[in-house]
């Protein structure tokens, strides 16, 4: 009869142990399902594009993976120097759920990024105390802060430049090159972002509006893969990677080799390699096939020629390239495989009816 009371006893004995779970530790995941913060600091006259892009690259990561069955993996954030409406340049508000007073210490950590746009207000914002005073005291907490546009200028002013590369939008590169204590300019580059070298990809900038959305493709690259960084550009439509230099990669063109399994690998493979020979005897020893049967797959999975598909793509890439205004035509023709000018301009004229000068002028991000 004694025994009785020992169930009770025991019960109440267990009941500390349930409690103390209840009680979420400070080693405890957060409870949101995200991984990884993107922090977009809004100050009044900030470009619009500056915010939007980038934060939209997240965005449809994010979808991308929830397709998937996985959880998303970033948790955007928008923030003001106060809570609440922030105007834009373009006159569009948007709002602002945290200020930085918000935004403490307990709040970033690791896994955050800070992306800081540029725009017309950028030279009230450069000069904003309490805004230069976060950013210093931030950077080191976060595991990345960068910028975008001529929201450079606002790092350089924090100090968080120095000994680094930096770029920036072109008509500010000797705004920056002025700040410099020991700054590296560099015009030509889309974004200084480099995952391999840990100042770099700890601090970073980019090169004028859309430069953004190049800098945030890399970032997913990073943090999930290429396969993912590759879907989100296919998604929206945009090259996957523009670095100068380097061949370009259409989203467009990439899209249709999933209807060309035998051609998958080669049409991955020849925006790589556009300032290579890609004659028809190249592609079929990169494609392991005879030239004549190359030939015929192209002409029934693609509906033409291995030469003016390699044309097309060579095309693409020298209009994006002559878009963003970062090089020389002579430049862009020897860097798409055209080798000399006037074969990029016959190349425009037979295709867009225009130089691409003409083109350059009336369609370049300056």
């Amino acid at each position: 009869m004694r025994k009785v009371p020992n169930p009770v006893q025991r019960t109440h004995a267990a009941q500390p142990p349930l409690q103390a779970k209840a009680k979420p530790g400070p080693s405890r995941p957060p409870s949101h399902p995200w991984g990884h913060r993107i922090i977009c600091i809004a100050y009044p006259g900030a470009m619009s594009l500056d915010i939007t892009g980038p934060m939209q690259v997240f965005a449809t990561a994010n979808d991308l993976r929830r397709q998937q069955g996985m959880r998303p993996h970033y948790r955007l954030v928008f923030a003001g120097l106060q809570a609440g409406p922030v105007t834009l340049s373009c006159g569009l508000s948007i709002m602002a759920s945290l200020g930085l007073a918000q935004l403490r210490a307990s709040r970033l950590d690791r896994h955050s990024t800070v992306l800081i746009p540029g725009g017309d207000g950028v030279d009230a914002a450069q000069h904003d105390v309490p805004l230069r005073a976060w950013v210093q005291r931030m950077a080191p907490r976060v595991q990345r802060m960068g910028s975008i546009c001529s929201g450079a200028l606002i790092l350089a002013r924090a100090g968080l430049l120095d000994g680094l590369p930096a770029t920036t939008h072109w008509c500010r590169l000797q705004e920056l090159a002025d700040l410099a204590r020991d700054i590296r300019i560099d015009g030509d580059r889309l974004h200084t972002y480099d995952a391999s070298d840990p100042r770099q990809a700890h601090v970073f900038t980019s090169a004028g509006v859309t430069s953004g959305i190049d800098l945030a493709i890399s970032l997913v690259e990073a943090d999930l893969g290429r396969a993912m960084a590759l879907a989100v550009a296919r998604h929206l439509v945009m090259f996957v990677r523009r670095p100068g230099g380097q061949a370009q990669f259409s989203a467009m063109l990439a899209a249709e080799t999933r209807h060309t399994p035998r051609l998958a690998q080669l049409l991955d493979w020849i925006p790589g390699h556009l300032g290579s020979d890609l004659g028809v005897q190249r592609l079929a020893e990169q494609a392991c096939l005879a030239p004549r049967t190359l030939a015929r797959v192209f002409q029934k999975e693609l509906d033409t020629t291995p030469a003016k598909y390699v044309e097309r793509v060579r095309l693409e890439a020298a209009t994006a390239l002559l878009s963003q205004q970062q090089a020389s035509v002579a430049t862009v023709a020897r860097l798409c495989g055209f080798g000399h000018p006037e074969n990029l301009r016959r190349s425009f004229h037979k295709a867009l009816g225009v130089s691409p000068q003409a083109f350059a002028q009336r369609f370049g991000t300056g």
